[in-house]
């Protein structure tokens, strides 16, 4: 059963920036994008397990720092190779300056 998890505060990520968050075994990232929306998907690259948390955020896109493949936050796309697979993505909301996923 999915439930509202307690990711970061708000403060915690500038615009066009990300922050890892762990959850259990699961790694997690939460991208703010450049009009203050938050996205939350897998913590890892879908090509080589890479923490995502270390990669260049442009708007509201990903790109994994080791072989600069590009992901869509939003709704988890790839859109460069040589990643191939999609990651996952989690219901964001705002509550109180805090941001929640919903896992």
């Amino acid at each position: 059963m999915a439930q509202w998890i307690d990711a970061c505060a708000t403060d915690d990520i500038e615009a066009e920036d990300v922050i890892r968050f762990d959850h259990g075994p699961r790694t997690f990232i939460i991208v703010r994008d450049h009009a203050d929306s938050y996205y939350c998907t897998d913590g890892l690259c879908t090509h080589e397990n890479i923490h995502l948390s270390e990669g260049l955020v442009v708007e509201a896109t990903i790109e994994c720092p080791k072989h600069s493949s590009i992901f869509d936050c939003r709704t988890g796309e790839v859109e460069t190779p040589p990643a191939c697979e999609n990651l996952h993505t989690y219901r964001t909301k705002v509550e109180n300056g805090r941001v929640l996923v919903e896992v």
